[in-house]
């Protein structure tokens, strides 16, 4: 964590850090905290809270901003000390121009443990760069590549108007706090930097595999809390709406995959009644998920189908280097 603020603290008196303690009891992060407040008053703020889950301690950053754009960082994550000075340059150029902007996207790095290759995830095919744009100037995203939490920047207002507000107690909510605020971004901007580092490879990491299959109810819980923000067959804009589908469809696929992979009876219920579900909920829909490629693969019959769901996905998992 200390390393993380570090980096942050390069941005100097235009930055404020927000070091949330959500209830920790088994380290010096109270302590760490206020020892920052106290070296950095006009830069840190400690804010402490009962243990609420990260859901909870974005929610507490997002009460406590008095900046106009926000941005999260997790404590073993950190950002790159000259990118991070283009992304201040470029947000301090819409602040004093008074131009617009509703949220910022750079690359991160995949700072994957014992990898010696960094796998960079950048969006030069997706998005035009250096400049403003809206959803219809929006280009192509690849398979895998999506908007996450590493790689956006909002503004702050727009996050408190749309009704953000994360479960307690709930991890993988990073998906909700990218996917929700996006119909109500009208401008943004594509920053080809690559400004975040992204830890990854810890066995304890809510990302592992191995953890991520002991929390598949949570998985399925932000699941079925995204597939209900909106109808997003009825969004207007053809280009945002595409990208959401592709968003719900891999959320969809994650959870199959994991039930699949966990060899219980019990995690392949819920894995069906997550799909029907999905169908009750929208037929419509279900019915582009279901008959897409994603969606064909996650209901192959029997156990010959089930295992080459799992071959297909460790290949891409190869391929693009998460958990």
């Amino acid at each position: 964590m200390e390393h993380c603020i570090q980096t942050l603290l390069t941005g100097g008196e235009e930055v404020e850090i927000i070091i949330v303690d959500d209830g920790s009891t088994r380290d010096r992060t109270p302590e760490i905290a206020d020892e920052y407040a106290r070296k950095y008053p006009t830069i840190c703020k400690a804010v402490h809270q009962e243990n609420g889950g990260h859901g909870e301690a974005v929610n507490a950053g997002l009460r406590n901003a008095t900046g106009i754009f926000f941005k999260v960082v997790d404590s073993d994550d950190w950002v790159n000390e000259e990118a991070y000075a283009k992304v201040l340059e470029t947000l301090r150029r819409f602040v004093y121009c008074g131009e617009n902007l509703d949220m910022l996207v750079s690359n991160f790095v995949y700072e994957k443990e014992g990898a010696k290759r960094k796998k960079v995830m950048s969006y030069h095919t997706a998005f035009p760069k250096d400049k403003v744009f809206g959803w219809s100037d929006v280009k192509f995203f690849m398979k895998g590549q999506y908007i996450l939490m590493h790689s956006v920047i909002y503004r702050t207002a727009l996050l408190l108007q749309c009704g953000l507000q994360l479960p307690k107690h709930t991890f993988y909510v990073d998906n909700i706090f990218v996917y929700q605020p996006l119909p109500h971004v009208k401008h943004m901007y594509y920053l080809d930097v690559n400004f975040y580092r992204y830890y990854i490879g810890r066995e304890d990491q809510s990302v592992n595999e191995k953890v991520m299959i002991g929390r598949i109810d949570q998985q399925l819980l932000v699941t079925k809390l995204m597939l209900g923000y909106y109808d997003v067959t009825k969004i207007a804009n053809r280009k945002l709406r595409h990208y959401m589908v592709q968003y719900l469809e891999i959320m969809m696929t994650i959870s199959s995959v994991l039930a699949i992979k966990s060899g219980t009876d019990e995690n392949l219920e819920k894995k069906k009644e997550l799909w029907q579900y999905l169908k009750k909920q929208n037929l419509p829909l279900y019915l582009r998920l279901r008959t897409g490629f994603l969606g064909q693969g996650c209901n192959l019959p029997g156990k010959g189908g089930r295992k080459l769901l799992i071959a297909g996905y460790k290949i891409t998992q190869k391929f693009y280097g998460f958990n």
